[in-house]
């Protein structure tokens, strides 16, 4: 059952950055001496194409908008890759996990970690500046790398971190998604009360055309509108 707690991690960063799980276990493998790292993922071929589809991510992901064009693509391949890993790592250790279970596992988690990137990435879109995607993605490839290195030596601590952090994020995208909702709210009732306000001006404006009797607005109506507007500015800066 040792490599469990790796199928999880290696599943958790999958869902993050799949090319970046894939690289660091093959070199791991192939150069570190880690004996649960499947052959397979230190050929040369997979650790080039690993490491130029790395180098791809690496760059687009820190993107605006672009990012979140990349993420929609890889919400099938993501799960996929987690899934490969995770049934290649229960083959080599025959002891643990079966193929099935394990890559189950691997794609079940790397959906969900690949869920919560998706969910703060959109959140982050709606800020017209590019550094919160930047440090966001630099935090996502600092976070994989550590978590991978430490599932090699100490697989059960760094499943305990990658389990932790799953939570955490979808904590954060629930917080940053009820926010955004809030603030596009009271930016629509703000709306409709300037309309009403422009409406009102329009009335008063219109000159009298003969009828007695026609409706006319309370002295009071535009200073109470003025101060309606006033507190909806207010509570869209807080």
């Amino acid at each position: 059952m040792e490599a469990v707690p790796l199928i999880f991690t290696s599943g958790w960063a999958s869902g993050i950055n799949a090319y970046a799980v894939v690289l660091l276990l093959g070199l791991f493998g192939r150069f570190g001496g880690a004996e649960s790292v499947p052959p397979v993922l230190e050929r040369t071929d997979v650790l080039l194409a690993a490491a130029v589809l790395f180098l791809c991510e690496a760059v687009l992901d820190k993107i605006p908008y672009v990012d979140t064009v990349w993420d929609v693509v890889h919400t099938f391949v993501r799960p996929i890759a987690g899934a490969t890993v995770g049934a290649l790592l229960a083959a080599h250790d025959p002891g643990s996990l079966g193929e099935v279970a394990a890559g189950a596992v691997g794609g079940t988690t790397a959906l969900l970690s690949h869920g919560v990137k998706a969910g703060l990435r959109m959140a982050a879109n709606t800020s017209p500046e590019p550094a919160s995607n930047i440090l966001l993605s630099l935090g996502e490839d600092l976070s994989v790398a550590g978590l991978v290195t430490l599932a090699v030596f100490h697989p059960w601590l760094a499943a305990s971190a990658a389990a932790v952090l799953l939570l955490l994020g979808a904590l954060l995208v629930w917080f940053a998604v009820s926010r955004i909702r809030r603030f596009w709210l009271r930016r629509r009732d703000r709306g409709r009360a300037r309309a009403r306000a422009r409406e009102g001006v329009r009335d008063e404006g219109e000159p009298d055309r003969g009828r007695r009797g026609s409706p006319r607005r309370s002295e009071g109506a535009e200073p109470r509108e003025a101060e309606d507007l006033h507190r909806q500015d207010r509570d869209l800066t807080q």
